[in-house]
């Protein structure tokens, strides 16, 4: 019998696709309401993603660049609040008018698990509003033991901090589950938190160091829609479709 009890997946470029086309145009769209003229572009907001959190990314614009109008320390700390909240309403709503689709074979992936007896997590830096509106409005159909998001822990990731807790709350040892990321930082938080990690990268992160992770694929794959590329793991019998029997017997 296999030891996985339970698989943690990362929300943002694991279950969607959001940060280009969802969290970078509520920024921007979120900058223009406040009357700021700066814009983050594809390339640029790849640089903020380095950082983890969103009211971070905001706060080094503004060290690291500036906003279109000078700010003081106080000034920057309240707006950032603001902005980010106003940030997360646009983002959710994007999200539950359905224009940000599912990365491919994500909800079959996640039915398997549960037919499989797996329980499911989701462990994000995210906002808790955007986590909700995606296991609450999307994956209605999906039964989430665990969905933890964005202040529930001190420090983000790469901090394994998020996986340790998630971990805690379930009775689980390391050896009793595993992960789904898609990049840098999500992989160090889930390899310091000692558990096997399956890599879907992205766009934005198949250039990164993801190589820490112990499979590695283009995305999880849809039987009849797209199909996986593996670049790195050990699966059997690949076919371009991750399984999550296939998984359970390799990291278990």
């Amino acid at each position: 019998m296999s030891k996985i009890k339970a698989a943690f997946f990362d929300q943002d470029g694991v279950i969607i696709d959001t940060e280009r086309d969802g969290h970078r145009v509520s920024f921007n769209m979120t900058f223009k309401e406040f009357g700021f003229t700066d814009e983050w572009s594809v390339e640029y907001y790849h640089e903020l993603l380095q950082i983890a959190g969103g009211k971070e990314r905001m706060k080094h614009h503004w060290k690291t660049k500036g906003f279109s109008k000078p700010l003081t320390e106080e000034e920057i700390d309240n707006l950032v609040k603001e902005m980010h909240k106003r940030k997360t309403a646009l983002f959710v709503e994007l999200i539950s008018t359905g224009k940000l689709p599912l990365r491919p074979g994500i909800h079959r992936f996640m039915k398997e698990l549960m037919d499989a007896g797996i329980k499911i997590g989701v462990c994000t830096t995210s906002n808790e509003q955007a986590a909700k509106a995606i296991t609450e409005k999307i994956l209605t159909d999906i039964k989430f033991d665990i969905v933890l998001a964005g202040d529930v822990v001190k420090n983000k990731k790469p901090d394994p901090e998020i996986y340790n807790l998630a971990l805690s709350k379930l009775g689980l040892s390391s050896d009793e589950a595993f992960v789904v990321e898609d990049s840098k930082n999500g992989v160090k938080a889930s390899k310091a938190a000692g558990l096997k990690t399956i890599v879907t990268f992205n766009g934005y992160t198949e250039e990164e160091d993801i190589e820490p992770g112990d499979v590695i694929v283009s995305c999880l794959g849809d039987p009849n829609g797209e199909k996986a590329r593996m670049r790195k793991g050990g699966i059997k019998d690949f076919d371009g479709v991750v399984h999550a029997k296939q998984l359970i017997e390799l990291f278990g």
